[in-house]
């Protein structure tokens, strides 16, 4: 080896030893290999909220009020959540009021954010879904369905289970954040210890959140249809009218283990449609606290599968022979045998 070669490659291995010295790198390297994060719920739940604070720390109010399922199970361990909300539709005198009732049902297994659990949706128009994650296999159906395997969930499973039990969240949001909490002592639900709240309708302003700033929304070429219409006036127009109810919220976790509530909100006449009212009862309650529920696997269930790509392989899938040009082979959507049901989850 000549005397340059040997220059070069000390030379190389100096400037090596300097860069490994170099605190950007050292900072780098810290994080590459440093132990993962635990996942943010689990880091959430750890944050202490004060329950005696909600009335007079709006951040406190609202982050229990809108505390999902993964932290309440974090928090609470295994527990049953059942939920009844009605609303009722009311417009201009003479016309009939439209009325809908929900039934939502959640069993949370042990484990935390990653364990079993069982959420069930079901309402007064003969509609609903059914979705179960037992050790880390989804199973999903709509109400008369028969369950099939998600293996390609893409957290659909943990999407349910946060909307069926957010009906306070989502009351919160529709009376715009106004819901006011005043203490009224302690008392006793399910054997723990509870702060008693009664709500009531509070004044416009500062609601402990910060709206998301949204990009405005795409206009269609043909112009938005009258349903749609009529939804963009009710968020945009609503008024909170009324608001009467208690929320129990536990002392040592601060979940909130029980709730009561009756509302109103109006709309005024505009372009879309007449003035209406929307009245919305919400009455929630958590009970087996601490009880393993011990999920088991539904018996029945079909397998996973693909949907079919495009109308022709739609056909094939159904057993619905369609014409082919001669020497034509069928396509890969075809593998379904004619009696399979289609793809029943009704999501």
């Amino acid at each position: 080896m000549t005397r340059f070669p040997k220059f070069a490659l000390a030379a190389t291995l100096a400037l090596a030893t300097v860069a490994c010295q170099d605190p950007v790198d050292k900072a780098a390297k810290a994080r590459i290999f440093s132990p993962e994060d635990p996942p943010k719920v689990v880091a959430s739940a750890a944050e202490k909220l004060p329950p005696e604070d909600v009335a007079d720390n709006p951040r406190v109010a609202r982050r229990i009020l809108s505390m999902d399922a993964a932290e309440v199970t974090e928090r609470l361990g295994p527990h049953a959540f059942k939920a009844t909300v009605t609303y009722e539709w009311t417009g201009a005198q003479g016309t009939v009021p439209t009325k809908l009732t929900e039934t939502r049902t959640f069993r949370a297994g042990p484990g935390g954010v990653s364990g079993d659990f069982h959420g069930v949706l079901e309402n007064s128009r003969d509609q609903g879904l059914e979705v179960m994650r037992v050790g880390g296999k989804v199973y999903a159906r709509n109400r008369y369905g028969t369950f099939r395997q998600r293996l390609r969930d893409r957290g659909m499973a943990e999407r349910t289970r946060t909307e069926l039990t957010a009906a306070i969240r989502d009351l919160d949001a529709l009376f715009r954040g106004r819901l006011l909490l005043s203490p009224q002592g302690t008392v006793t639900h399910e054997g723990r210890t509870a702060w008693r709240y009664n709500v009531t309708l509070g004044p416009e302003g500062n609601t402990g959140t910060t709206p998301a700033v949204l990009p405005a929304l795409g206009e269609p070429k043909g112009g938005r249809d009258d349903t749609t219409k009529r939804r963009l006036a009710f968020f945009e127009n609503r008024t909170p009218k009324s608001l009467t109810g208690e929320v129990l919220v536990d002392a040592e976790t601060s979940v909130v283990l029980k709730t009561r509530l009756d509302g109103r909100i109006t709309v005024p006449a505009n372009d879309a449609g007449g003035a209406a009212e929307l009245r919305m009862v919400l009455e929630s309650a958590l009970s087996e606290i601490g009880q393993d529920p011990k999920l088991q696997p539904p018996e029945n269930f079909l397998p996973d599968a693909d949907k079919p790509q495009g109308i022709a392989d739609a056909l094939d899938r159904f057993g619905i022979p369609r014409n082919k040009p001669e020497g034509a082979t069928t396509g890969t959507g075809a593998a379904q045998p004619a009696d399979e049901p289609a793809d029943e989850e009704g999501n």
